[in-house]
């Protein structure tokens, strides 16, 4: 199958994972802090793990085999920075709202509900644009675990969104559909991601490199302080934990 065409499927259905966990919202009345703690931190250790075993890992074997010794280590040492930097200029450019930790950004006028938006708009492109390049430079088997692995933290993401704007009294129907709507932004990710690598195959270590990046600073900057700022810090680390490890089970059956 085409590389391109997986990875704009792989990402599209990704990203519909959120509505699924955001449909949760329509069974409950409220989802406590230590439930929504514990959901994001088990979705940070399966991003975190994603990032190593479907994107590190490939990005330095195929440094390994298209630049001699130690230039291709440093090709996507350089991609993870940019990816990075690249990511923390946006978000400190754009204003954005987190449920936990409040506003980030410059100050604005805008509504709220769409510094939700744009908060969760900034977490769901680099997953895009990761599942993408998994599937641009691996193909099916490439991208697979990463695509699941993504979709499956995706469902507790949306499950969270859709209960904090519930929170804020928006009906669940609007909840719902607002959190499903954010999920849709992956696919704009998995298209640059996989459309770059099957343009040219030797920026494969680097775009690996760069989506690394851009997951890495996603997790350590915006989910783990979501999740260990309140009195949940063990529930949190336990959750992660369980999520690094089941990324680890789904990267060994379907990588």
């Amino acid at each position: 199958m085409d590389p391109l065409l997986l990875g704009i499927t792989g990402s599209l259905l990704a990203g519909l994972a959120t509505g699924v966990g955001a449909a949760g919202v329509f069974l409950i009345k409220r989802l406590s802090l230590r439930l929504e703690t514990i959901l994001l931190s088990g979705a940070a250790g399966i991003m975190l793990a994603a990032t190593f075993f479907s994107l590190i890992e490939p990005a330095l074997t195929a440094s390994a085999t298209t630049l001699p010794g130690i230039a291709g280590v440093l090709v996507v040492i350089a991609g993870i920075l940019l990816g990075a930097l690249l990511l923390s200029t946006a978000h400190g450019a754009l204003p954005h709202e987190h449920f936990i930790t409040g506003m980030e950004g410059p100050s604005t006028r805008v509504a709220r509900i769409w510094l939700f938006i744009l908060a969760i708009a900034l977490h769901n492109f680099p997953e895009g644009l990761a599942v993408g390049a998994g599937f641009g430079a691996g193909g099916l088997s490439g991208g697979m675990s990463l695509a699941i692995g993504i979709g499956l933290q995706n469902m507790p993401e949306g499950l969270a969104v859709a209960a904090g704007l519930l929170a804020i009294q928006y009906s669940r129907l609007k909840a719902f559909a607002i959190a499903f709507l954010t999920g849709l932004i992956e696919p704009a990710g998995g298209l640059i991601g996989s459309l770059a690598l099957w343009l040219a195959e030797p920026l494969v270590p680097g775009m690996l490199g760069f989506a690394a990046g851009a997951m890495l600073y996603v997790i350590s900057n915006e989910i783990i302080p979501e999740t260990h700022g309140g009195n949940y810090k063990s529930s949190a680390t336990f959750s992660f934990l369980i999520g690094f490890v089941s990324m680890i089970f789904l990267d060994h059956v379907f990588g």
